[in-house]
C-alpha cells in the first residue's frame, strides 16, 4: 500500500496493489512434497543396495564354503583312487575297472561343482576377466591335446586349422580355452558314430576372429534353438545315456560375452550343428626385457639334485596328510614331515628347514594366510616357496593367495601329476637357506 500525494505533498489518497500467492504456495508445496519423496526413494535405494550387498557377500560366503565342504571329501576320493590306479602291482582288471567308475564319477562331480560355482559368481558380477592377445594356435593345441583323448574314445575325427601367420585375440586365456573345451566335448558327445569334428578360423570379419567347432551330429530343431541358452536345459538330452548338466553352453556364452564377444549357432536336423563364437582381434604382444638365455645354463639350472629333498604339509585332515605322505612316499628323493595346525608348522619350518611348504588354508587357530606371513617375516624362513591346496577354490579367494605370497596356488580334488609338477617347480625354483642377518 502506497500513499498518494498532490504537488503541495498532502495525501490526496492511497494505492493498494494485491497479488494471489496461491499458485505458488502450491508450487511450494508439490516441491517440498517431490523433495521429500526424493529423499524417501534415494533412502529408500540406499537401503535396497545395502540389503542387495549383504545378500551377495552371504551368497560369496556360503558358496565358497560350500565349495571347501564339497572339494575336501572330494579330494580324499579322487586321490586315493588316482593312487589305486597308479600302484605297483597293477590291480586286477576288475579293480582297475571299479577304480576307473570312482575316478570318472569323481571327476565328473568335480566339474559340476565347478560350472555352478562359476556360474553363480558370473551371475554375482565379481567374475574378474584379465585381457591379453592370447595366439590361437597355442590354445587350440592345448584344447587338442585335452580333447582327443575323448574323440578318440568314440571314433570322432578331429580336424583344426593350420595357421600360416600367428592369430591373436583380446581375451581371457583361461576362459577362452574354456569355452572352446566346451563346444568340442559337446560336438563330440553328441555326434553320431565314426562322426567328424572341424574346428574353423575366420579372419574376414573386420576386427574380429570368428572361432567355429562343426559337427556331423543330429543338428538341432528351431524349437531346440530358441531353448538353447537356458540353464539346466537340456533339450531332452537328460533322458539319453550322456552325462551333462546343461550349463556349459550358459556358461560359454557369458564368458564369451565377458570377453566382449558374441556367440551363436547354425544347426540343420539331421545334418549336424556349427557353434561359433567372434572375439575382437589383436595385435601379437610385445616381449619386453627379453634377453638371450644360454641353454647350457638353463640345463644346468633344471638338472636334478641327487640329495633328498624334504616337503613340510600344513593340514589338518588326516586323509588328506595320508594321500600326500603316499604320493611323497613314491619318490626316492623327497620325504615328508606333517602338521596338524599352523603352529605346529612354523616350528617344524624354523627347526628342520624344509626345502617346499605345503599349505593348507582353512586351519585351526591360524589360517594358512597368517602362517605366510610370519614365515616372510621370519628370516630363517621367508626364502621357503609355500604351495597353497586349498578347497577354497572360489576365484576371489585363488588370487587373494596369489597376492599374499603363494608360490602356487591349487584347489582339491588334487591332480596328482599337476602337483608332482608344481612340487618339482618348487624344488627347481627354491633358494638356499638364509642366514638371519
Amino acid at each position: 500500500m502506497t500513499a498518494l500525494r498532490d504537488a503541495q505533498n498532502a495525501i490526496i489518497g492511497y494505492l493498494l496493489i494485491g497479488t494471489d500467492n496461491t499458485a505458488r504456495m502450491v508450487i511450494e508445496a508439490e516441491r517440498t512434497r517431490l523433495d521429500q519423496a526424493l529423499q524417501d526413494k534415494n533412502a529408500e535405494l540406499m537401503s535396497a543396495r545395502i540389503i542387495a550387498d549383504k545378500a551377495n557377500l552371504a551368497k560369496s560366503e556360503f558358496l565358497s564354503s560350500m565349495s571347501h565342504e564339497l572339494r575336501s571329501p572330494l579330494n580324499a576320493i579322487l586321490g586315493f583312487a588316482q593312487l589305486m590306479d597308479s600302484a605297483t602291482p597293477a590291480a586286477s582288471p576288475q579293480q582297475k575297472a571299479s577304480i576307473d567308475r570312482i575316478l570318472h564319477a569323481g571327476w565328473y562331480l568335480l566339474e559340476l561343482i565347478n560350472e555352478i560355482l562359476d556360474l553363480a559368481v558370473i551371475e554375482s558380477g565379481s567374475l574378474a576377466i584379465s585381457e591379453e592377445p592370447v595366439s590361437l594356435a597355442e590354445v587350440m593345441f592345448d584344447c587338442r591335446s585335452i580333447i582327443e583323448p575323448q574323440s578318440q574314445k568314440r571314433g570322432i575325427r578331429l580336424s583344426f586349422p593350420d595357421f600360416d601367420v600367428p592369430v591373436f585375440v583380446r581375451a581371457d586365456r583361461v576362459r577362452l580355452k574354456q569355452v572352446l573345451i566346451n563346444l568340442l566335448s559337446n560336438a563330440i558327445k553328441y555326434n553320431r558314430p565314426d562322426g567328424t569334428v572341424v574346428v574353423g578360423c575366420d579372419t574376414t570379419i573386420k576386427g574380429r576372429i570368428r572361432i567355429s567347432v562343426t559337427d556331423t551330429g543330429q543338428g538341432l530343431s528351431p524349437d531346440q534353438l530358441r531353448q538353447l541358452f537356458q540353464p539346466f536345459n537340456r533339450l531332452g538330452q537328460e533322458r539319453s545315456s550322456e552325462e551333462g548338466t546343461g550349463i556349459g553352453l550358459v556358461m560359454s556364452k557369458l564368458l564369451v560375452e565377458l570377453m566382449g564377444g558374441s556367440i551363436g549357432v547354425r544347426s540343420t536336423v539331421g545334418a549336424g550343428s556349427e557353434f561359433w563364437y567372434d572375439l575382437k582381434a589383436s595385435a601379437a604382444p610385445e616381449l619386453i626385457g627379453l634377453e638371450a638365455v644360454d641353454p647350457e645354463a638353463m640345463q644346468a639350472s633344471g638338472a636334478k639334485t641327487s640329495s633328498v629333498r624334504t616337503v613340510l604339509y600344513v593340514e589338518d585332515n588326516p586323509a588328506n596328510l595320508e594321500l600326500v605322505e603316499q604320493l611323497i612316499g613314491r619318490r626316492a628323493d623327497l620325504r615328508m614331515l606333517g602338521a596338524v595346525n599352523a603352529t605346529l608348522g612354523l616350528e617344524l619350518a624354523r627347526a628342520r628347514h624344509p626345502d617346499v611348504i605345503l599349505m593348507d588354508i582353512n586351519l585351526p587357530g591360524m589360517s594358512g594366510l597368517q602362517a605366510l606371513k610370519l614365515l616372510r617375516e621370519d628370516p630363517l624362513t621367508k626364502h621357503i616357496p609355500v604351495i597353497a591346496i586349498s578347497a577354497n577354490a572360489m576365484v576371489g579367494d585363488i588370487n587373494k593367495g596369489l597376492e599374499a605370497g603363494f608360490f602356487r596356488y591349487l584347489t582339491k580334488p588334487i591332480n596328482v601329476n599337476e602337483f608332482m609338477k608344481t612340487v618339482d617347480q618348487a624344488l627347481e625354483g627354491a633358494k638356499p637357506e638364509l642366514s638371519p642377518t
